[in-house]
């Protein structure tokens, strides 16, 4: 490789960051524009009439809740798991379901969880009427609850696989096993000498995955949109119906909700940092007390394994339920299953669903493969050059996972209207790659920097130069991580709603848009089919993430099983 392009490889952490960053900051700029009246009346009237609006205070406690409720739990879940079921069949079942799990959209599990626990779901057509005499659905709120439990539900269900694989990627990082046998050894019980010995060190590489999964929480539309409460709703969920109302004095209260929404997301993240520390020293304290909790494993380790088996039935039977909608006939309650099966509803939608799939597939291929070419550029850099990304540039890639869509969308949304750019696939994707760049990044950083770099060495000495050997070793030897981490990339595009929404002005119709837009409607069965699409597609990636390396290499073991 010339210098030249030895030098702008070199820049391709900076022009990455950039491109991750500058959307996020110049969005939320958008967004502050209008909430003050900047440009034409600046004033506080935005933020009046905001205040005005009779469900602001229930929105908020709403949003607070439902985020700090989830995140406890999803991060509580997932470090028992990683505790007390490594080495039992059951944690090397959860391995197996990881990418599964992982490659299913938001609104798809949102949707197949509504259809489980809904008064005529899967629940209690299964309890019906032997159980409980129901031979109609009952007048129960177990959907839409005020409370949001069924959206904390839900919540907890997508973000516990996404914490076990940020986890499980830093677990390397912590000598976990080593630390484990050593407290074991001290008299530590298993869940103890864990929560002593690899958990500090574990935490400090999961702290912005975890933050990301606290802001999400709080701030989530599709989820929110099916699982939630709706009078009032959550306050991101109203801050998209204000942003999509033809009313334009509706935009500037729902810029001031925007910038309310991310007060109270750092808000949040300032409290949960002040119960790190304070944490931190209970820790301390209980290590210094000798505090051995030998007892706890029996207590904990069945909590463990029922909440995993909680959130891979939930999912699972969710989807199913999705799936057997999309080829119901006659179904009616109590009827576990239905009387008839029938394609009618496929045929009907196959010319919408062809054309949203096409489109919904475009977006995520483009998207994807140009995320995968920057992350692989910054790591190339990386391993070339010497580079280590620094604490404050690790920060800035979670940047969109961190500041609530709601808060710099709809100024992107405004700038997409006065460039003319709206309603544009092109724009779309160019919005998608925000969201999409950091996960493809991390799902994709851990093999990269693992891989042996001996063997750069040795060919090096052979004559190879470092495209060559990025070519001809390092990409075919890495071709599985490689083929996942796009998976992973286009999972995500597939799933994205409000940036598809709000940057497509409506015009833009994926699978996931039109199956959250289907969800109010009532008609179960069209809506499992645009649900179910939205699930195969991602799934369909992960599948063909592992059989290709096994296809490519069938010829040589040792690559097929790397």
């Amino acid at each position: 490789m010339t210098a030249a392009g030895g030098g702008l490889l070199r820049q391709a952490p900076r022009l990455t960051l950039l491109l991750v960053t500058g959307p996020v900051l110049a969005g939320v700029a958008g967004t502050v524009a209008p909430a003050f009246g900047l440009g034409e009346r600046p004033g506080l009237d935005a933020f009046r009439a905001l205040a005005g609006w009779p469900g602001l205070g229930a929105a908020v406690r709403l949003s607070v809740t439902t985020g700090l409720v989830s995140t406890v739990l999803a991060l509580g879940l997932t470090l028992l798991i990683l505790a007390l079921l490594p080495g039992s069949r059951a944690f090397r079942a959860i391995l197996r379901l990881l990418s599964p799990l992982l490659s299913v959209p938001h609104a798809a599990v949102a949707l197949g969880l509504a259809f489980l626990i809904a008064p005529s779901g899967w629940i209690a057509r299964a309890l019906s009427p032997w159980a409980t005499g129901w031979t109609e659905p009952p007048d129960l709120l177990t959907l839409n609850d005020p409370w949001g439990l069924a959206l904390v539900a839900g919540l907890v269900a997508k973000e516990v696989p996404f914490l076990l694989l940020m986890s499980l990627a830093a677990l390397p990082q912590t000598d976990a096993a080593r630390r484990t046998v050593l407290a074991a050894s001290l008299g530590y019980g298993r869940m103890a000498g864990w929560v002593f010995g690899v958990l500090p060190a574990l935490y400090r590489q999961i702290r912005l995955p975890v933050y990301a999964v606290l802001a999400y929480s709080m701030t989530a539309v599709e989820m929110a949109m099916i699982l939630g409460p709706t009078r009032p709703p959550t306050l991101s969920v109203q801050v998209a119906l204000w942003m999509a109302d033809p009313a334009l004095a509706e935009r500037g209260r729902a810029a001031a909700a925007a910038l309310l929404q991310l007060g109270l997301v750092a808000a949040a993240l300032a409290g949960w940092r002040a119960a790190e520390v304070a944490a931190r020293r209970l820790l301390v304290a209980g290590a210094e007390a000798g505090l051995r909790g030998a007892r706890l494993d029996a207590l904990l380790r069945p909590l463990a394994l029922g909440g995993a088996g909680l959130v891979v039935a939930a999912v699972g039977l969710g989807l199913g339920g999705l799936a057997l909608w999309s080829v119901a006939g006659l179904w009616s309650f109590p009827d576990a299953l239905p009387s008839a099966f029938s394609l009618r509803t496929w045929a009907a939608a196959a010319p919408d669903l062809a054309g949203r799939t096409v489109l919904t597939l475009g977006i995520a291929a483009a998207t994807a493969g140009i995320a995968l070419a920057l992350a692989l550029a910054c790591l190339e850099a990386e391993a070339r050059h010497g580079l280590r990304p620094s604490p404050a540039a690790m920060a800035a890639l979670y940047l969109p996972l961190i500041v609530p869509q709601v808060a710099f969308l709809p100024g992107l949304q405004v700038a997409a209207l006065g460039l003319g750019l709206d309603g544009s696939a092109v724009a779309v994707a160019a919005v998608h790659l925000v969201f999409v760049l950091p996960y493809v990044f991390l799902s994709l950083s851990a093999p990269y920097r693992a891989w042996d770099g001996r063997i750069a060495t040795a060919a090096a000495t052979l004559g190879a130069t470092p495209g060559r050997i990025f070519w001809r070793l390092r990409l075919p030897m890495l071709l599985r991580p490689v083929l996942t981490a796009l998976a992973v990339g286009a999972a995500v595009s597939v799933g994205q709603y409000l940036p598809t929404l709000l940057i497509g002005g409506g015009r833009v119709a994926t699978l996931t848009t039109e199956a959250v837009a289907l969800a109010s409607g009532g008609n179960r069965r069209i809506v499992g089919t645009y649900a179910l699409l939205q699930m195969v597609l991602p799934a369909a990636g992960f599948a063909l993430a592992l059989m290709l390396p096994a296809l490519a290499f069938r010829h040589r073991r040792g690559m097929a099983a790397a």
